[in-house]
């Protein structure tokens, strides 16, 4: 079980996440987000107990989503503890993670490589048997600007080789770096290791100079940092990053650019029940000094400010936090990871939320298997301003998913948003992801239009069965999936008898895919009055497809004579009986 932690204070952002202990980090900047990779301190552990690695990501720099364990001690079958510091880096497509594992033939400690197409995994072992190996830790890979990789390490001592081009592979011999006092500092009252170099090389280029930034001088570490005009040396020693500070002997840096900014990641034992061995990451925003020097910087609680808001109308994953307390996560069965293990007065806080002229309501994927709870959304604390709750019944299963859909009033401007579980004793309820919907969609006439809220609204016009689809989905996270026609004019549809006005002109929008085939679509509005049915096609037809959405959109004009006994919206082929996905369907 994983310890619960404190309350953040309002403005906290460090350490970066709170429901589990993480350390080691290696940001990596990919397609407009920071991936941060870490290593996993177990819960009460009295050495560097470590069986997995951790991903999360984040496009602002202060909500940060947990992507769960990609790679752990099981990805190397030769290897049996261990899983400490790595760095992962990309090239051509695929993602290279170097790591430190003890080899199960003699026990000594190597350097392996995972590989994957995806910066959040899975990564599987690229070679069946480590990279190299000669007893000492903490990888990082650096590509020059002509193309040359290396990959550096070390404790006690500093090393590289030259990768080749494929990343699992090199060339030449096992370099040693000269460790000299004028390169690396010096270091008084050990004659075995002259210099402050301790462990944990972060190399790269900036304005033409290359830096490593390394922990110094254990124990307690601090971090310093030395330049050279080429890649490999030589080193001049120029001063400290970060002093000696928090509850852990252990520091490991990590630097990027991201959106404009340079960032500093380290780690800290700030969390309850943290020091040495149960350690958390955190991380400073900085700028260069005018000559390219790295100013020193403290650990703060504060981190780092966001990079632009969170946009709460597209469907967000509920493990992107900015602060959480007393929950936990886990593996989904619908993919990715949710949060569960949830109980009475546990939240999460997510920051910077920009609901603009305002939300009218929240839709959250949620499963239960006892009698459920409520979320209660509040903005700025955990007490602030209640603008709704939705609550959450049984749903037969901690993995069995539905929507719970509530009405929200107040929830304007750029606000920290707390999702607050509240209900009876044990766990309530699991989250998967939430979404809200603003009122400029309040015209819309169709009921559950994104299909965020499953089949709720449709019904099936003729014959077939209607069901909800998260596989193929042209936003959010849900589409709806017609299979079983036995008819062209079967097809998904909705009851607008009390909606209608008659002489008057509707807009109709909607996204069509097929499962196969390439049928012609379009949406029909069947009205009867006075016991004679008319019908209206409400857009052009399309050809749908299975390789990829098609949008109809068209305009109307609505009316009849006598009295409305029944008009019904519905979505057919003009002719044969395929199967066909429907999203995003708008009618105002």
């Amino acid at each position: 079980m994983l310890v619960t932690f404190f309350a953040a204070p309002a403005k906290a952002d460090n350490p970066l996440v709170q429901h589990v202990y993480t350390a080691d980090p290696a940001p990596l900047v990919h397609n407009g987000r920071v991936y941060m990779y870490t290593g996993r301190d177990e819960d009460g552990s009295t050495y560097f107990t470590m069986n997995e690695w951790r991903v999360f990501s984040s496009a602002d720099m202060v909500n940060w989503t947990d992507h769960g364990v990609p790679m752990n001690l099981g990805t190397f079958s030769w290897a049996d503890a261990n899983a400490w510091a790595g760095h992962v880096i990309e090239r051509n497509g695929q993602f290279y993670w170097y790591v430190p594992v003890r080899q199960r033939s003699n026990g000594q400690m190597v350097i392996g490589v995972g590989v994957s197409s995806s910066p959040t995994g899975p990564f599987r072992d690229a070679l069946g048997r480590p990279l190299l190996g000669n007893a000492e830790i903490d990888p990082h890979a650096f590509i020059d600007d002509n193309g040359q990789a290396y990959l550096y390490w070390g404790n006690p001592n500093l090393w590289y080789v030259r990768l080749n081009a494929d990343m699992i592979s090199y060339s030449g011999g096992l370099t040693q770096i000269p460790l000299t006092t004028a390169g690396f500092g010096t270091r008084t009252g050990n004659s075995s290791r002259p210099t402050l170099y301790e462990e944990g090389p972060w190399v790269y280029k900036r304005n033409g100079v290359y830096y490593n930034v390394f922990a110094a001088e254990c124990c307690s570490e601090f971090i310093g940092y030395s330049t050279a005009p080429g890649p490999t040396g030589p080193w001049t020693y120029r001063g400290t990053v970060m002093p000696r500070q928090g509850s852990s002997f252990t520091n490991h840096p990590g630097v990027i650019d991201f959106a404009g900014n340079s960032y500093f990641f380290y780690h800290n034992g700030a969390l309850p029940g943290g020091g040495g061995y149960t350690r958390s990451v955190a991380v400073e925003r900085f700028s260069y000094n005018a000559d390219g020097s790295i100013p020193q910087m403290n650990m703060t609680t504060a981190g780092p400010p966001q990079v632009g808001t969170l946009n709460p109308y597209v469907t967000q994953e509920a493990e992107t936090i900015d602060w959480a307390n007393g929950i936990e996560t886990e593996a989904s069965s619908e993919g990715g990871m949710n949060v569960g293990f949830i109980e009475n007065g546990d939240w999460i806080r997510v920051k910077g939320v920009a609901f603009g002229t305002g939300a009218s309501s929240f839709t959250a994927r949620v499963a239960s298997g006892t009698s459920g709870g409520n979320i209660e959304l509040r903005l700025d604390s955990a007490t602030g301003p209640l603008v709704g709750t939705c609550a959450v019944t049984g749903t037969g299963g901690w993995q069995n998913w539905t929507n719970t859909t509530c009405n929200v009033s107040g929830a304007t401007g750029t606000r920290d948003l707390y999702l607050r579980f509240t209900g009876g004793s044990g766990y309530l309820l699991n989250i998967n992801n939430w979404r809200f919907a603003t009122g400029a969609t309040s015209g819309n006439l169709v009921t559950n239009g994104n299909m965020e809220s499953g089949t709720t609204g449709w019904t099936v016009f003729g014959s077939g069965t209607l069901s909800s689809n998260t596989s193929v989905v042209r936003s959010g996270s849900r589409s709806l999936l017609h299979t079983g026609r036995t008819g062209s004019w079967n097809g998904p549809s909705q009851d607008m008898t009390s909606k209608l006005t008659s002489g008057r002109t509707y807009t109709t929008t909607l996204w069509v895919r097929s499962e196969s085939g390439t049928p012609s679509v379009r949406p029909t509005l069947a009205l009867t009055a006075n016991g004679t049915t008319n019908y209206v096609q409400l857009t052009p037809a399309a050809t749908a497809n299975a390789n990829g959405w098609t949008q109809l959109t068209g305009t109307a004009t609505v009316s009849w004579s006598g009295t409305l006994s029944n008009a019904r919206l519905y979505v057919e082929t003009a002719s044969g009986t395929d199967s066909f996905y429907l999203d995003d369907v708008s009618f105002q």
